[in-house]
């Protein structure tokens, strides 16, 4: 599998403070990367600036290289409406549109990309639903409102908003931290599906679902990538004392 998506000595500044200092990760096509390290060394920070969401923030400044398919996502030429259509995001916290049912939730994404017509919004509604094994569950009540579902059906309805757009990247930020264990269970085997279409990129705290979800894994410390490698490289075998360290638990 080739790179999807490369990050090049990159840094991000929020004013004067450099929040993640030159951190180069590859993205394997059809793999999933997870990022791990404690709390406020740099994972969402990282994980936002791949679909420009510091754009968003007056402050903020990345530096470095981000290639998606070889061209850089942050030339002055880039399009950053284009760029989240192809680099789609799931939050910590399940976020559908509190005022819209499920069906318009899963469809609204698509249909700020130009209009849909209403047997194509039918067919890429189900087929979403579909992937996130959703669809059985709301099938006979998609005109209700998508705050009647639980949380874990809240998030699953996220993911299906985001591959309704048609993403070639997913990155997730924390998606189970919200969860009880077996919507958990859930979203992680969904994410081992979603690898088969997408580059998956997953930020979370817990040590054992990065073991249990991702191909390869970076760790990172204050801002500073200590070690990249293939997850049971990192998980069993770590070339730095650090990554050792934080991955048995003597700090974190």
């Amino acid at each position: 599998m080739g790179i999807k998506l490369k990050l090049e000595g990159v840094n991000v500044f929020f004013g004067n403070n450099r929040a993640v200092k030159d951190v180069n990760i590859d993205f394997h096509a059809n793999m999933v990367t997870a990022i791990i390290g404690p709390s406020g060394c740099g994972k969402s920070t990282v994980l936002r600036s791949i679909n420009r969401m510091h754009d968003m923030v007056p402050s903020a400044r990345v530096t470095g290289k981000i290639l998606l398919d070889q061209t850089d996502i942050y030339e002055k030429n880039a399009d950053p409406v284009s760029i989240r259509r192809r680099i789609g995001m799931v939050f910590q916290k399940p976020n559908p549109f509190p005022a819209m049912s499920i069906y318009d939730n899963v469809i609204a994404g698509y249909k700020l990309n130009g209009r849909a017509n209403r047997q194509e919004s039918d067919e890429i509604v189900e087929g979403s639903l579909k992937r996130v094994a959703l669809w059985d569950e709301v099938k006979d009540r998609l005109k209700k409102s998508a705050m009647e579902l639980s949380g874990g059906q809240q998030q699953r309805l996220c993911i299906a908003r985001t591959i309704a757009v048609r993403p070639e990247v997913i990155l997730m930020d924390e998606p189970c931290s919200a969860l009880d264990p077996i919507a958990t269970a859930k979203i992680e085997e969904l994410i081992n599906e979603l690898k088969e279409q997408y580059t998956v990129a997953i930020v979370t705290h817990n040590m054992q679902q990065a073991a249990r979800v991702s191909d390869y894994t970076a760790f990172l410390y204050l801002g500073e990538l200590i070690e990249f490698d293939r997850t049971g490289k990192i998980f069993t075998n770590p070339e730095k004392k650090h990554t050792e360290d934080y991955i048995t638990g003597r700090f974190g």
